[in-house]
C-alpha cells in the first residue's frame, strides 16, 4: 500500500492571487561573489539567492524551524519497499519563456545533476543511478533509489528544475548547457534574469506569471550585489544604498547598525556551526597527536566571549547542539600545556621539524580572519609558524574540494541545507562525500559504517544513536576544531517587511518580502 506524505494545502496558503500593483526595488549587499548562475553546480549559502529566486524545486523549505511544503509537486507516494518515489506535478507551471513545465523537464534536470556530479548532484549520485528516473506521464515523475533512504525527502527541494528545451538548445559539445547557464537563467522561479555581471552580481525582475501568484505587496526588482568589504556594506545600508545584508556580521558591527533608526535587526535561531576544517590527509595533520595539539591551541572562550561578545553558543562537535543526534561531550579546552604534551608525542615519532601551516580564510568574512589570527597566535606560542591567505569564497570553495589544493586549515560555517544530522556530520566526514563535501579527507571505516546505516533506516531514535556514535568518534579523533553554533542577526532597512527567514537559505528567498511606505 502506498501512502501520501505531504499535501498541497500548505503551498496554496502561500499562493495568493495578484491584487495590486507591483512596487519597489531591493538591493542586497552580499559578502561573496556570484561566479555562476547554474543551479546544479553550486550549493552554498553565499550563492543561494540565484537558486531560490530564479528556480523552483519539487518541494520548498520555508520558515524557522524549517518546514517542507509542496511546490512544483503537489504530493508524492513511496512504494512499500521504500525504493520508488512518485511525485505528482502541477500542470500550471510556466517557465520564463512561457512554455509549461512537464515531467520531462524534471527528468532532464535530475539527470543533469547526476551527470555534472557537482552541487546537490554529489548528494544524489550515491542514491540513484543515472537513467533510473522516468516520466510516468506529462505530470508524474518516478525516482527509483538504489536502497531506501532516510534523507531523500529532505533533499527534494534541491531538485531545481530547468527548462529542458532551452538548455538543450544551448548545449555545446555535450556540456549539458554548462557554459550557457553560467550567465543565463532557464527556470520558472519568482524572478527572471534582467542583468548579470560576475564582477558585480545580478538583477532579477518579478515574474508576474509565476504559478504561486503574488499578493498585493512585493518587490518589482531584486539585486544581489557583491560587496566584499564589510564596512562598505554597513555604510551602504545606513546610507540607504542597500536594503539588506548578510545575517552573520560580527557583534560590534551589529551593534553599530542597531544605533541607526533606519535599520532593523531581525534575530533568529540558526543551525550554522562555525568550525575549522583540518586536512586530515596531509602531514603533519594526518597524525592524531598533532591534531590533538591543534584542538587545544585554539582559544574558544576568547573567541566566543570577546570577539563574538557572547552572542553565540559553544558547540563542541560538528552537529548543532540543538539538533537530535548530537553526542554529550564537553568540548576541547584551550590548554597550551596539554597541546605541548601532544606536540612532544608527535615530535618523538616524527622529529622536531614542523613546516609552516597554511590557513585559508574567506575574504569579506571577518570572523574567519579573526579565527585564523587567534589560531596563529596560539600556534606561535607552540613554536609553529602559520601563513594566512584570504580568498573570495568561490576560489577557496573550489580549492577545498581538491585534496591537493585544500589549505591545512579553513575556518568557515557549515550551514543548513536540510534538517538532518547528515547535513553536518555525514557530509563533512563520511567517505562517500570526499572530496567535494568531506573536504577534511577524513576516513574512518567504523564511522563510515555508522553513517551509511543512518542513511537507510527510518527510525529516528536508532538513527540518533548512530549519529551520536559517529560524531563521538570524529570528536575523539580530533578531526576538526568545532567552535560555536550561530544566531542569525539579519540587518535590513527598517521599511523592509515580511522577510521569511529559513535556515535553509538564510532569508534570501525574496518572493514574500516587500517595502512598506
Amino acid at each position: 500500500m502506498k501512502h501520501t506524505v505531504l499535501a498541497l494545502c500548505s503551498a496554496l496558503a502561500l499562493a495568493l492571487p495578484a491584487l495590486g500593483q507591483a512596487q519597489d526595488r531591493y538591493v542586497h549587499a552580499n559578502n561573496s561573489a556570484y561566479d555562476t548562475l547554474d543551479p546544479h553546480t553550486v550549493r552554498d549559502v553565499a550563492r543561494v539567492a540565484s537558486r531560490l529566486n530564479f528556480y523552483d524545486g519539487l518541494y520548498r523549505w520555508v520558515d524557522n524551524p524549517p518546514q517542507l511544503i509542496p511546490w512544483l509537486a503537489t504530493d508524492h507516494t513511496v512504494s512499500d519497499d521504500g525504493l520508488t518515489w512518485t511525485f505528482n506535478l502541477r500542470d500550471d507551471v510556466p517557465f520564463h519563456d512561457g512554455s509549461l513545465m512537464t515531467a520531462d523537464d524534471v527528468v532532464y534536470s535530475f539527470e543533469r545533476m547526476l551527470e555534472l556530479k557537482r552541487g546537490a548532484g554529489s548528494l544524489f549520485l550515491p542514491m540513484i543511478d543515472p537513467g533510473s528516473t522516468v516520466a510516468v506521464d506529462d505530470h508524474t515523475v518516478a525516482f527509483t533509489l538504489k536502497e531506501p533512504s532516510a534523507i531523500f525527502a529532505a533533499l527534494v527541494p534541491d531538485i531545481l528544475v530547468v527548462n529542458k528545451d532551452v538548455v538543450q538548445e544551448h548545449e555545446v559539445d555535450g556540456d549539458m548547457g554548462q557554459a550557457y547557464l553560467i550567465d543565463h537563467v532557464a527556470g520558472s522561479g519568482s524572478y527572471t534574469l534582467k542583468r548579470y555581471d560576475p564582477a558585480r552580481g545580478f538583477v532579477g525582475e518579478r515574474f508576474a506569471d509565476h504559478f504561486a501568484g503574488w499578493g498585493d505587496k512585493y518587490f518589482d526588482e531584486i539585486e544581489f550585489r557583491t560587496v566584499l568589504e564589510t564596512n562598505t556594506r554597513i555604510q551602504g545600508l545606513m546610507r540607504g544604498d542597500y536594503q539588506g545584508l548578510d545575517g552573520y556580521l560580527a557583534p560590534d558591527q551589529v551593534d553599530r547598525l542597531r544605533e541607526d533608526e533606519d535599520v532593523q535587526i531581525i534575530e533568529e535561531e540558526s543551525m550554522r556551526v562555525f568550525h575549522i576544517a583540518m586536512h586530515n590527509g596531509r602531514a603533519p595533520l594526518d597524525d592524531k597527536n598533532f591534531r590533538m595539539a591543534m584542538v587545544h591551541a585554539f582559544d574558544y572562550d576568547g573567541y566566543i566571549n570577546e570577539i563574538m561578545q557572547g552572542t553565540v553558543a559553544r558547540n563542541p562537535t560538528i552537529v548543532p547542539g540543538n539538533l537530535w543526534g548530537a553526542p554529550d561531550v564537553p568540548g576541547y579546552d584551550f590548554d597550551l600545556d596539554k597541546a605541548r604534551e601532544y606536540l612532544d608525542a608527535y615530535k618523538a615519532e616524527h622529529g622536531d621539524e614542523i613546516r609552516t601551516l597554511k590557513i585559508g580564510t574567506l575574504a569579506g568574512f571577518s570572523e574567519t580572519e579573526q579565527a585564523a589570527a587567534l589560531m596563529q597566535n596560539g600556534l606561535s606560542q607552540l613554536g609553529i609558524e602559520v601563513e594566512i591567505e584570504s580568498s573570495p569564497w568561490p576560489v577557496i570553495s573550489s580549492n577545498m574540494q581538491n585534496p591537493e589544493t585544500m589549505p591545512d586549515m579553513v575556518p568557515y560555517w557549515k550551514s543548513t541545507y536540510y534538517v538532518d544530522p547528515n547535513n553536518w556530520v555525514g557530509e563533512l566526514y563520511a567517505s562517500r562525500y570526499a572530496p567535494t563535501r568531506n573536504v577534511s579527507d577524513y576516513h574512518n571505516a567504523q564511522v563510515d559504517e555508522e553513517l551509511e546505516k543512518a542513511l537507510v533506516i527510518t527510525d529516528q531514535d536508532e538513527r540518533a544513536e548512530l549519529y551520536k556514535a559517529a560524531t563521538k568518534q570524529i570528536y575523539d579523533d580530533a578531526a576538526g576544531i568545532w567552535i560555536y553554533n550561530t544566531k542569525w542577526f539579519g540587518p535590513y532597512a527598517s521599511n523592509v517587511k515580511n522577510v521569511r527567514f529559513c535556515p535553509v537559505g538564510n532569508g534570501q528567498d525574496m518572493r514574500w518580502a516587500y517595502l512598506e511606505h
